[in-house]
């Protein structure tokens, strides 16, 4: 038995034989006992001394640096047989090999060497994860030591590993966290390493570990089981595929939680605040599968790439970021990542008051959710122009064709076909695309862009049969189905049957319900028309393709008689979209009817720029409204606005 002497008292080690090696193990704390008290028991005493003392109570009172910290004990397995065969080559190997670990590997952990055992290493780390990481890391270099020397030479090591408060010491840790570490290390086999509870609790199996729970273990020293888990071999992939096919039309978005850059630790609260907001906002979009908080939660404060976080959790773009504050306000430097090249699509810095973070009234998040829509977008755009077809990933594919579409320029129109076309010959049965298609042709005739309206319907309806064959109960193909039904065949009671069941499938689609507004505007239903436009741009407040929900909201501004707020909404529109001829006839019509005769007649004129083939005769032959009062009222305005008859 020996003692170190503090002020007030002693710190108790045992010296014992184990497996025939000496073993100086430290009894774990500090014991206040007179100098009479110490002499019987290095004489001898040591069982009349552990019935009267608990080893672990003594605490704050003595004057000694305690700190959170995992402790990893490493040991040689079967070191006296190895000597045996060799000594000089086993000793020489082993003291290279500590110093490699002191020169190469600690370092890169934030990781301490506080002694050699001599057949062993005692190290400490500030935190689980830098740990286990290290650990892996000294299990690799030995087996890539071990490749240079004979089978029956290798030397093995087995590990122990808790997370406890422990005495510091310049060369030196002392606590019931060492003991527990040296406990559990005789657990492992050769090339294993075993932890505690507490060191499992702060791991994320499969990211920082592949672990396998050993149950309650017993140990010698400790009357009660402890809660043991082996590390198995580390597993060189990033991730393990999954065994559920996710949806190959929509990317995946990963939002880590945003690290905090303040000097007073906040414990990043606000960040998770902001992410899972982020997450909030982005779910409400169907044009991006937004990876879960709990998934993302594992990332945070880890030094991860967008490509590994991509590749662990199955995601298409990163977001990430860090923030300061101070009381009133807050600022976050964010980034967007492609996560299969690495690349950054967008990167800013945004600003709010703390105060609207913490009552989640953030007008940063509002802003951050739309730009990383739009940002997502124009990179598939970019790729889909840049790429190859055969090449390209079924979204891009997708989401460049909607996005070009909707842009209304003839030849991005005529991409988009094409790029649809594309991805309807993969043979994808899926009905979104070929639903989109039919989208498609419904705004071609719209746009005056038809050299046969009657050829572009009948695809328009073949293309809505096929893709609700493939799936009767898809919300969206439902929806445009309506959109088909109503300005093209103008089957109103077909399309509103549609509307109801796409709205019955999913309540939250607010393209069904902007359709559905517009149908009843058609219908000069004003008041119904209004709170069915309304609930759509309160759904989709921050949609890519804001434009065609304001353009739609204007007409059934119409129908409801509110001029005024039919020409704000055609306004916003335009200033999206100035190529929406739809709009531009709305806008010529809400002047109109405001009495502004000379801005009636430049819209009129603007829209004739757009369709120069426009008549009043044309657009009733082709008008879902014209058999109701707003038809003849909008056709009246259009006329004296300056649109030939």
């Amino acid at each position: 038995m020996t003692f170190r002497t503090y002020p007030g008292g002693f710190l108790l080690y045992a010296v014992i034989e184990l497996e025939g090696d000496l073993r100086m193990i430290d009894l774990g704390g500090l014991v206040s006992l007179s100098r009479g008290a110490a002499s019987a028991l290095a004489s001898g005493g040591w069982g009349t001394f552990m019935a009267e003392f608990d080893l672990g109570e003594v605490r704050a009172e003595h004057h000694v640096a305690w700190a959170k910290r995992a402790v990893l004990l490493i040991d040689i397995v079967g070191s006296v047989a190895l000597i045996e065969q060799d000594e000089v080559g086993i000793i020489s190997d082993w003291l290279r090999f500590v110093d490699r670990v002191k020169r190469d590997i600690l370092p890169s952990f934030s990781g301490r060497m506080v002694k050699s055992l001599g057949d062993g290493m005692l190290l400490d780390f500030a935190d689980v994860r830098s740990a286990v990481a290290a650990a892996m890391a000294i299990q690799q270099a030995r087996a890539d030591a071990n490749t240079h020397r004979a089978a029956d030479r290798h030397v093995l090591l087995r590990m122990g590993m808790e997370i406890s408060e422990v005495i510091i010491e310049p060369d030196d840790v002392l606590g019931r966290g060492v003991n527990l570490a040296a406990r559990l290390m005789t657990l492992a086999g050769p090339g294993e390493i075993v932890i505690s509870q507490h060191v499992r609790d702060g791991l994320t199996p499969g990211l920082d570990a592949e672990v396998d729970d050993l149950g309650d273990c017993y140990v010698r020293g400790l009357a009660q089981p402890v809660r043991a888990y082996r590390l198995g071999p580390h597993q060189v992939h990033l991730g393990t595929a999954p065994t559920v096919v996710f949806d190959e039309l929509t990317p995946a978005i990963a939002v880590v939680p945003f690290a905090s850059r303040m000097l007073a630790n906040d414990h990043g609260v606000l960040g998770e605040i902001l992410a899972e907001e982020v997450i909030r906002r982005l779910s409400h979009t169907s044009d991006l599968r937004v990876v879960s908080r709990l998934s993302t939660t594992a990332f945070n404060g880890r030094k991860a790439s967008a490509a590994e976080i991509g590749s662990y959790l199955h995601a298409d773009y990163v977001l990430s970021g860090a923030y300061r504050s101070n009381d009133r306000r807050l600022k976050l430097d964010v980034e967007l990542a492609e996560a299969r090249s690495g690349t950054v699509v967008w990167a800013d810095s945004l600003e709010d008051t703390t105060d609207a973070i913490v009552n989640g009234e953030q007008e940063l998040v509002g802003r951050l959710v739309a730009i990383i829509s739009a940002s997502v977008t124009t990179r598939e755009v970019q790729w889909a122009r840049s790429k190859p077809l055969p090449t390209l990933r079924a979204y891009t594919l997708l989401m460049a064709a909607v996005s070009l579409m909707h842009r209304l320029s003839v030849p991005d129109f005529e991409e988009a076909r094409r790029l649809l076309e594309e991805l309807a010959g993969r043979g994808l049965r899926h009905p979104l695309p070929i639903a989109w298609l039919g989208n498609w042709h419904v705004l071609r005739v719209q746009q005056g862009w038809s050299d046969s309206p009657q050829r572009d319907t009948y695809l328009a309806s073949e293309c809505t049969k096929r893709a609700l064959e493939m799936d009767p109960d898809n919300s969206l193909a439902l929806a445009i189905n309506g959109f088909v039904h109503v300005n093209l065949l103008k089957k109103f009671d077909v399309a509103e049957e549609s509307y109801e069941h796409a709205l019955a499938i999913n309540p939250s689609n607010s393209f069904a319900w902007l359709l559905k507004g517009t149908l009843h505007a058609f219908k000069s239903e004003g008041a119904q028309a209004i709170e069915h436009t309304e609930r759509a741009l309160a759904l989709s407040p921050l949609d890519p393709h804001r434009y065609f929900y304001d353009s739609l909201a204007a007409t059934a501004a119409i129908a409801a008689g509110q001029y005024g707020r039919a020409l704000e909404l055609a306004q916003r529109s335009l200033r999206a979209n100035r190529k929406h001829t739809s709009t531009l006839r709305s806008k010529t019509i809400a002047h109109w009817q405001l009495g502004q005769v000379e801005e009636a007649r430049k819209a009129a004129q603007e829209l004739l720029k757009l369709q120069p083939g426009l008549t009043v005769s044309g657009w009733m032959k082709g008008s879902p409204a014209a058999d109701y009062p707003i038809g003849r009222m909008a056709a009246e305005a259009l006329r004296k606005a300056g649109v030939p008859t």
